[in-house]
């Protein structure tokens, strides 16, 4: 693994697994999306890994034309990377989870690195009502549910996102996932500075315990060398524990309300910024500094801003 001292911070600003309910303060809107992300970017995420939403009913969304309305707002408003999701939201066919990067065609994109059971519906059993009708069914389905990625649908999303100059935040949920990314290394389908995201927390994958941090260190480590960051996000109430593992272990950092909404116990985060100037109080005590956009492009290799497509 590249150590430095100097972290890069990813915001998730608005994500496919939660819903409106949840937090009043998680953007929806084109507009709250944008504020959201300038205002995250202003606070020091360097990184911007980005959904959309129906404006309407709050639907996760992959069509070009929700990312068309703030893409172009958030260029013009910071100079941070934008990551944009080919994951979108669950039962997407592959077509539509890739159609926006595609149009976008961005520094960076993410790519989840295998299929594997995705199980959020206890959530659902944590509120009485929803805003909107579909939230509850989105939730409770995910008991029988495999969040697809198959080694055919990873390698056509590399290859034609590759062929745009788009890098990659590989999603891994677990160990195997890990050989899978080897695998697509060894075939030369994708170049190292390889940017591995680990996951921690979901139901499915790999669990939120601290000696999991370590194993998969350990095996990325073994894998890729020197040929990899390593950054870290964990769901829910274990992301600032585990992300400060992570820094203090060398590695980059995610937050946002994507993977988390609050800041402390029973305390919502009222925005992405404020989940970003803590992760800095955090790594500033341990001596460590935010990345600026342009050392993490340095850093990850990305094309630069000046040759995306919005």
């Amino acid at each position: 693994m590249k150590r430095t001292d100097k972290v890069i911070i990813s915001c998730a600003i608005t994500g496919s697994i939660h819903t409106p309910t949840m937090s009043p303060h998680l953007p929806v809107t084109a507009r709250q999306i944008a504020d959201q992300a300038i205002e995250a970017a202003h606070a020091g995420a360097a990184v911007l890994h980005l959904h959309a939403r129906d404006e309407g009913t709050g639907r996760p969304t992959q069509a070009p034309d929700a990312f068309k309305r703030f893409l172009p707002a958030i260029k013009d408003g910071c100079d941070a990377i934008v990551n944009i999701t080919t994951g979108g939201g669950l039962g997407m066919t592959l077509d539509e989870r890739l159609a926006a990067a595609m149009w976008a065609a961005p520094e960076l994109a993410s790519m989840n690195m295998g299929s594997f059971n995705f199980n959020i519906s206890g959530a659902a059993d944590r509120f009485s009502q929803f805003r909107n009708e579909w939230e509850r069914p989105y939730l409770e389905m995910t008991k029988d549910f495999i969040l697809s990625n198959t080694f055919a649908q990873i390698e056509r999303g590399m290859t034609e996102l590759g062929d745009k100059g788009t890098r990659f935040e590989f999603e891994c949920y677990d160990v195997g996932h890990l050989y899978n990314l080897a695998h697509f290394a060894d075939r030369g389908l994708v170049k190292p500075p390889f940017f591995v995201q680990s996951i921690f927390g979901i139901l499915g994958g790999i669990g939120p315990e601290p000696e999991n941090l370590m194993v998969m260190k350990a095996t990325a480590d073994r894998l890729f060398g020197n040929d990899y960051l390593l950054s870290i996000l964990a769901a829910g109430r274990h992301q600032f524990p585990f992300v400060t593992m992570g820094a203090i272990l060398g590695g980059h950092v995610r937050v946002g309300l994507e993977d988390n909404l609050y800041l402390g116990k029973g305390e919502l985060a009222p925005s992405n910024a404020a989940g970003v100037e803590k992760i800095i109080r955090i790594l500033r005590e341990l001596s460590l500094t935010p990345a600026t956009p342009d050392e993490a492009r340095a850093m990850l290799g990305t094309k630069g801003a000046d040759q995306v497509g919005f």
